[in-house]
């Protein structure tokens, strides 16, 4: 069996176009290969072990490797890109389902002092911890995911979540970005925000407070994917001081498992 953190050919043809062009430097050794180093960023995501204990017998590079090749594709925006490309494959392919989405958030722990943005857990004693907030389609495929701290309600990422959906391509016409209908639990019952949603040609399906969840059936599907999101280990506890490090990992977990909902067709 193949392990989860080996790039197959075909993953590595959609990633290998949206990395940036390192120069070419004229003295010193040459810098390691792109690919292995990346099977080194999945080791860590996948174990959540620790970058200085990255095992140097795998052939991926020292941890500081991986990390310092993870911040430049950050900052050069490599997986949040590579998000967009394979859900405008799947758009194209037709398993989008945009006649709903399904939002929810799951609070992690977090144990590196100085990690932001963090605060007090709502449900977990007091401690401190995060948030991730998701929105999927009506079948479970990640749209996008958003990171705050522990003690942020979720209705607040109501609207940045539909936000941050990006244009989705892969058909003729327009890029869509939104669904037709936006399903929640009563924690996002906020009269303003169902109002923004139908200004946006969104029907909002929130239960009510003090009322009986009748939703919970339709929104398994965000639940299984905040599932799936935290089963790679580096994601179901927050290890990183640096936001846009954690982010990395949240785009990179997304795009993978988008790119496991590809039809064989097309892959």
């Amino acid at each position: 069996m193949v392990a989860p953190w080996v790039v197959s050919g075909e993953l590595w043809e959609r990633v290998e176009p949206l990395l940036p062009v390192c120069p070419a430097g004229k003295t010193g050794p040459k810098p390691l290969d792109d690919r292995r180093v990346l099977q080194g960023i999945l080791f860590v995501l996948y174990t959540g072990i620790g970058w200085e204990d990255l095992p140097q017998e795998l052939g991926f590079g020292s941890g500081m490797t991986c990390w310092r090749r993870l911040r430049d594709w950050q900052a050069a925006g490599v997986f949040d890109r590579l998000h967009e490309v394979l859900l405008a494959q799947l758009h194209a392919a037709g398993p989008i389902d945009w006649s709903r989405a399904c939002a929810d958030a799951s609070h992690i722990r977090t144990k590196k002092k100085g990690a932001r943005p963090r605060g007090r857990a709502l449900l977990d004693r007091g401690t401190t911890g995060a948030k991730h907030h998701l929105i999927c389609d009506g079948g479970g495929i990640p749209l996008a995911v958003i990171l705050t701290g522990g003690n942020r309600h979720d209705s607040t990422q109501l609207l940045p979540l539909v936000e941050a959906i990006p244009p989705v391509r892969g058909r003729r016409g327009r890029p869509r970005r939104k669904p037709d209908m936006l399903v929640a639990h009563r924690g996002y019952d906020d009269e303003p925000y169902r109002e923004q949603l139908r200004q946006r040609g969104i029907t909002p399906l929130i239960s009510r407070k003090r009322t009986r969840d009748t939703n919970q059936p339709v929104r398994c599907v965000v639940e299984h994917t905040l599932a799936l999101l935290h089963q790679f280990r580096r994601l179901a506890t927050r290890w990183e001081r640096r936001t846009d490090i954690h982010h990395d990992f949240l785009a990179l977990a997304t795009s993978l498992i988008c790119w496991r909902r590809l039809p064989n067709r097309i892959r």
